[in-house]
């Protein structure tokens, strides 16, 4: 089964409670869910959000939305994402972040088959990046995953799920890359210039699912829009390398 995962909660860093930021009357992370539902190989879709009591407002709206949610630890979201595919029995893992509210359900829809097209261990977008920063997924095997589940140890193996199975030389990997270089765009949010962002998005483009060739098409005709977020860093991964740092310096002492 072709399971979506899609990682949520509110106690973000930067901009807590921003999935359930709310634009038109709507929180973010619906915006997500009909973007998503627009896939036509998705089998299933979880919210996988934490056990802290503050993760009750997704949970509570996820189930009003009828749709399945799971739960698990806050800080290890690989132990989450391992969880959550056990027990709903995925045998192939589709992972998207809630704070990436217009990911195209095409691109989910082509890293998919070109994951099974050639059995790859691991499809992403993300490896060498070409489309906006929002736009990433990633797609791997059960077994894969219960492979890094398992030998991950750094926080930031923890933390962001797939390191410790990008950096496995032994899997097959394909990286699906856009013909034009869009990497320098960012369509995500983690900070209030994002939000702006994504309003003026949402208010120039209402159809559903928003596509990439209308934000392609926003770029060209009103590219000052883009300049909103250009100056906020991509750094949350480069915050756990400074954290593998400290345990590794841990590990040392207590050698």
């Amino acid at each position: 089964m072709n399971g979506c995962i899609i990682q949520a909660r509110i106690g973000s860093t930067r901009l807590p409670g921003k999935v359930m930021y709310k634009i038109n009357e709507r929180p973010i992370i619906d915006y997500l869910l009909s973007q998503i539902k627009h896939s036509e190989l998705i089998d299933k879709i979880v919210v996988a959000t934490t056990d802290q009591k503050n993760d009750d407002l997704i949970s509570n709206y996820i189930k009003r939305k009828k749709l399945s949610v799971f739960r698990g630890d806050e800080h290890d979201v690989l132990d989450r994402y391992y969880k959550c595919a056990k027990k709903f029995r995925f045998s192939t893992i589709i992972r998207i972040t809630a704070d990436n509210p217009l990911i195209e359900p095409h691109i989910i829809d082509r890293c998919i088959k070109k994951f099974y097209e050639n059995s790859y261990d691991y499809v992403s977008n993300t490896i060498k990046r070409t489309f906006p920063i929002g736009y990433d997924v990633e797609i791997f095997s059960f077994e894969v995953l219960e492979n890094a589940w398992k030998n991950a140890k750094l926080p930031s193996e923890r933390e962001h799920v797939t390191p410790n199975i990008i950096k496995n030389n032994g899997l097959r990997k394909f990286n699906i890359k856009n013909s034009q270089d869009f990497s320098k765009f960012r369509i995500t949010l983690d900070t209030d210039a994002d939000l702006e962002l994504i309003k003026k998005i949402l208010t120039e483009k209402r159809e559903s699912p928003i596509l990439f060739n209308d934000i392609k098409e926003l770029i060209k005709n009103k590219s000052s829009l883009f300049d909103i977020n250009k100056h906020v860093k991509h750094d949350g991964y480069e915050r756990s390398i400074e954290r593998d740092k400290i345990f590794l310096e841990n590990m040392k002492d207590n050698a």
